[in-house]
């Protein structure tokens, strides 16, 4: 049995999918059904006929030598039926794709991305908690584990919101927003800073609490560019427009180090940190030492700022006051000068020991012993 060509044309004239995009695609799928039969000839390439729609598997043929001296028919006994199949799969499929596309339109490959929209009110029997956006095309939702605590939007707002998903189903096609989502703080940064677009500043790490605050470390493989100064813009231009658009979210950005103990004192900003001891590489432990008056800074509300600086970080931190450290380090110093008198006394005692167990016992001889008047 034969391809219908007539079908592949249909497919062309309806979905304006060409005829030799669909041969081709049936070609591919027929020749990996050949390569799976036993004794398949690994060089081969399969024909389908565009007049008649006879599938025709031909293998090359070699000399003795290994060269090429022609090609010879190979192609199984009831492979038409193969051929048939397959070629009813391949239009399923691109129609699937058509139809896709066809419901997508311009939303076809907008995951990742950046999209402005206005709230819309919301279907009936829907989810009261759920945010319906007009995007264009389609209507999106952004759902209640996708929102921001502390934003409300009425009907009418504008928004920017980050795709999270785009699929298609039997009611058409679902655009899934974030207002939460790490990455919407990374899109709006990249179209606000050119220098972060163009690949100059790279966004290395970046934490998130929304709605709060967000900390980010910036890089440059050109030193002659200061990341932190291009992405908080002249004035601040820059990181404010981005905080304004996440409704005056805090965002701390720090600049980006190899070295762990000075990337870690920067994540800590806006506190000022003494210096940075790493406890162990391996499990990734240090603690900061911090001035006494920058320890609540440092650590945040309820720990917000350090929690952060340890996503931003990947360390965990342990936070120490000055003082703190000062008076451990006297304890310690007069634990160790305790045990050194102590020692001492001991040593003391054991020489007294010594010295009594060498007087001599024997007694006294005197001139009446000797027999002297």
């Amino acid at each position: 049995m034969d391809i219908q060509m007539s079908e592949l044309r249909i497919v062309e004239a309806e979905l304006g999918i060409s005829v030799d995009v669909l041969v081709g695609a049936i070609e591919d799928a027929l020749l990996h059904a050949y390569h799976r039969v036993p004794g398949a000839i690994d060089q081969a390439r399969v024909e389908l006929d565009r007049n008649s729609g006879k599938a025709t598997v031909w293998a090359v043929e070699l000399d003795d030598d290994g060269n090429q001296v022609g090609e010879f028919d190979d192609t199984p006994n009831d492979f038409g039926r193969i051929a048939t199949s397959t070629a009813r799969s391949i239009i399923a499929q691109r129609l699937r794709d058509a139809e896709a596309d066809r419901v997508l339109g311009s939303f076809k490959g907008k995951q990742g991305s950046v999209v402005s929209g206005v709230v819309q009110a919301a279907p009936p029997r829907s989810n009261p908690d759920d945010i319906y956006v007009n995007v264009g095309e389609h209507e999106a939702i952004l759902r209640k584990d996708e929102q921001v605590h502390t934003e409300r939007f009425r009907h009418g707002d504008r928004l920017r919101a980050y795709v999270v998903d785009v699929s298609v189903g039997h009611r058409g096609a679902t655009v899934r927003l974030s207002r939460s989502h790490p990455e919407l703080v990374r899109r709006l940064f990249e179209a606000e800073v050119p220098e972060i677009e163009g690949g100059d500043v790279e966004i290395v790490a970046l934490a998130r609490e929304a709605g709060h605050r967000t900390k980010l470390a910036v890089w440059s493989a050109d030193e002659s560019l200061n990341a932190k100064g291009a992405c908080i813009g002249h004035n601040g231009q820059r990181v404010r427009a981005v905080m304004e658009e996440l409704n005056g979210e805090k965002i701390d950005i720090v600049d980006y180090d190899d070295d762990p103990a000075r990337f870690i004192a920067a994540s800590l900003s806006p506190a000022k940190v003494s210096h940075v001891d790493i406890l162990s590489m391996d499990n990734r432990q240090a603690r900061a030492v911090v001035p006494d008056d920058q320890a609540s800074l440092a650590i945040g509300k309820e720990a917000q700022n350090v929690r952060l600086a340890a996503k931003l970080t990947g360390w965990s931190i342990d936070i120490r006051k000055e003082s703190e450290i000062l008076a451990a380090r006297a304890e310690a110093e007069a634990a160790a000068a305790r045990r050194a008198a102590e020692e001492a006394a001991l040593e003391d005692a054991e020489d007294d020991e010594d010295y009594d167990g060498d007087i001599d016992d024997s007694p006294v001889e005197t001139d009446s012993d000797n027999g002297e008047n």
